[in-house]
């Protein structure tokens, strides 16, 4: 433990997501020994990340403006949604250079026993945007882990009554470089199921 400020720093930093005590630590020890113009542009930054960036009205992704680069791109595929948990989702799949769609953010998964719902969640305003917007295929995107999963479920739930909408699902399986001996049960089923001609 250390005195006041340095301790508290410390405290606030060990409470950002994946930064350990010992991680927290070090930043906090590398901040002090910062130059005080370095310390000035990180405040800075920060003041602006919360000051400037919102969330697009359209797809919930964060933006300088209400409506964010993709959805005002009118070359963008307005038929296609590709549904994310968050908002690095969608940097994920643009890397990818294969998705020419727009997005919905959701802000999150299902997970019931951290009290996060569907009205938790952006599911309203996808629905009013398939309801008015001339979708006709929803890929979900969510993580394959057991929230991912469940949030997938219940998408797939309440978008099957919507006539001639397509929805779909990323496919999963092994990744590239990997070894079949090392892979789990769970991912190797997938693979085989969702096998294709060559």
């Amino acid at each position: 433990m250390y005195e006041g400020p340095v301790q508290d720093l410390i405290d606030e930093l060990g409470r950002l997501p994946g930064i350990g005590p010992k991680s927290a630590q070090r930043i906090a020890f590398h901040l002090l020994a910062a130059e005080p113009a370095d310390v000035t542009r990180l405040q800075e930054v920060l003041q602006q990340v919360k000051e400037g960036v919102v969330f697009c009205d359209v797809c919930g992704n964060v933006s300088e403006e209400t409506t964010c680069r993709i959805c005002r791109d009118a070359r963008r595929d307005k038929t296609l949604v590709c549904v994310v948990e968050e908002p690095k989702d969608v940097l994920a799949v643009e890397r990818t250079r294969e998705f020419k769609g727009r997005y919905h953010v959701l802000g999150g998964a299902l997970d019931p026993l951290s009290g996060v719902g569907p009205d938790q969640l952006r599911v309203r305003e996808l629905l009013a945007r398939i309801g008015t917007d001339e979708i006709s295929e929803v890929i979900v995107a969510t993580d394959p882990n057991t929230e991912g999963e469940a949030t997938a479920t219940y998408l797939v739930r309440m978008l099957r009554d919507f006539p001639g909408l397509n929805v779909t699902r990323l496919a999963s399986g092994l990744p590239m470089g990997g070894d079949l001996e090392f892979a789990d049960e769970l991912t190797l089923g997938r693979a085989l199921s969702g096998r294709r001609s060559m």
